[in-house]
């Protein structure tokens, strides 16, 4: 190993411990904590942040760094070494670029913001976040100017593109409005004429009632027939179900059961184990370093929503556990056949909720948050006038009007928590998931592995060619080494159009 990358290497396991702690912090305060807990352990995360920050960022870290950046040195580094070396370079010149004090009171308030966001929403009441909310885009504002100032490589892009370099590099609004354009344009008129064919579509056994209890047994079950790994993982509650890691041999995901909603748990299970089974899968060896995590938020999010809907919401997924779901729920589904099952959790009913949100019409969620986002972070609209704006285009791409906060712009926790520049790996992840089953579909026999229950070739085709790279690799090498083309949206138009068609026009 060379000699000045061994000496960064204590600063390095220095900081993966301060950042797990954090992760735990997070967990227990989305799963466990006290209501009460909110205010001090907020303080702590400021101050652990603000740690993390000294220990990875300065000046003999810098000097260590623009050492081995040097031609002489770099050749001396292994492949894995080299890209965990890029990866903190970005990181310090992230963070850097921002005052230490005012990173520590933005680490603070976004803890403090989740709880605020929470109580707005239980109450329906957008106002009394909206000031939090309002801090939270500031900061995000001047974190992106601080960037742009600092960093060579952002000196000429906008604020938002900088923010979305954090969640999904090599993307950018370019990219971006040219794939949302081509959705809204193939997709808004086929989604009001499937939805016209699914009008006569009985989901009534949906909302019947479902004792919790049994649906968290075989969601449980669920998650470890897809991939699970119970020896590596924990499953926990929270309002808002999600995936976490602290590393490969600790991951947890958590779930949010409905008595009146069996799809709700069943399928939130089958995504959060998607992105399970992604930090599950990466090679030990780079697990605890800043490349030892998903590539980026889209390949990530393209792992659980393959699981989720390529898989999770196919008849052939279905056809071997199906009887255990009746078995479990007698009453409600006994009656049910697997093809109305099927059909059922396929239904296109464009709505209001996100996380509910048929496949056809998810995209144009995402859609919306996007375009407010840019707005937002631009400075070309203000937080109050949020409800309006959303509200608004809503009912122009859905067709559909919330009649309350909690149902339009507070129903998700993303933008309490900073997250601005997240929603559109939503997107391209559901994108890119198509463009891997099409894949598989030329590789193996995946229909016939679904029939017989047996998942472990998919998993481990996964594992193989997404999984062990962590951020090794980014989302556009992965593909075109995987299937021999760069991300394109073309798959995924075409897999909606493929299987609403056979479902719901071909009957």
């Amino acid at each position: 190993m060379n000699e000045i990358y061994k000496e960064l290497m204590p600063y390095l396991e220095k900081g993966m411990a301060y950042q797990t702690a954090l992760t735990l912090l997070e967990w227990d305060q989305e799963t466990l904590a006290p209501v009460q807990a909110e205010e001090y352990t907020s303080n702590i995360v400021g101050e652990l942040s603000d740690s993390y920050m000294q220990i990875l960022v300065n000046e003999d870290v810098k000097k260590k760094l623009e050492k081995l950046l040097r031609e002489r040195e770099w050749e001396t580094l292994s492949e894995k070494e080299q890209a965990n070396i890029t990866e903190w370079k970005k990181l310090f010149e992230q963070l850097e670029a921002i005052p230490q004090k005012e990173y520590k009171t933005y680490s603070t308030l976004v803890v403090r913001a989740e709880n605020i966001w929470s109580k707005a929403k239980e109450k329906n009441d957008f106002a009394s976040f909206a000031p939090t909310l309002q801090e939270i885009i500031s900061y995000k504002q001047k974190f992106a100017d601080y960037r742009r100032k600092n960093q060579k490589e952002n000196k000429k892009k906008e604020r938002y593109d900088i923010l979305l370099d954090d969640y999904e590099p090599g993307f950018n609004m370019e990219i971006l409005d040219a794939f949302f354009e081509k959705l809204k344009e193939e997709l808004v008129p086929f989604l009001k004429e499937i939805t016209e064919e699914c009008k006569t579509v009985d989901k009534s056994y949906n909302e019947k009632t479902y004792d919790v209890q049994k649906q968290r047994e075989f969601c449980k079950w669920l998650s470890g027939y897809v991939g699970f790994d119970f020896t590596k993982g924990v499953i926990g509650e929270s309002a808002h179900p999600f995936t976490t890691n602290l590393h490969n041999h600790d991951v947890r995901i958590s779930n949010h059961f409905y008595e009146n909603n069996l799809e709700s748990a069943i399928f939130s299970a089958i995504h959060e184990t998607g992105h399970a089974m992604y930090e599950m899968g990466i090679e030990d060896e780079i697990t605890l370093t800043l490349i030892g995590t998903g590539t980026s938020m889209g390949m990530h999010e393209s792992q659980s929503r393959f699981w989720e809907n390529v898989i999770g919401r196919s008849e052939a997924f279905w056809k071997p556990i199906y009887p255990k779901l009746q078995d479990t729920f007698p009453e409600q589904l006994g009656e049910v056949s697997l093809k109305q099952f099927i059909k059922g959790c396929n239904k296109i009913e464009p709505g209001l909720i996100r996380t509910d949100a048929d496949e056809l019409s998810y995209c144009l969620h995402i859609m919306v948050r996007y375009e407010l986002e840019k707005k937002l972070i631009s400075g070309k609209c203000k937080v109050k006038q949020l409800e309006e704006l959303w509200a608004d285009q809503y009912e122009e791409l859905l067709g559909v009007r919330p009649q309350n906060a909690a149902e339009g712009v507070l129903q998700d926790i993303h933008w309490a928590g900073g997250d601005l520049g997240y929603f559109p790996s939503y997107a391209i992840g559901t994108a890119v998931a198509a463009q891997i089953y099409y894949h598989l579909k030329e590789v193996m026999p995946l229909e016939q592995y679904l029939e017989e229950g047996n998942l472990t070739p998919i998993r481990d085709y996964l594992k193989e060619h997404i999984y062990q790279y962590g951020k090794r690799k980014s989302t556009n090498e992965m593909l075109k080494e995987m299937t021999g083309e760069e991300f394109t949206a073309d798959y995924y138009i075409k897999y909606l159009k493929e299987k609403y068609t056979k479902l719901y026009c071909e009957d």
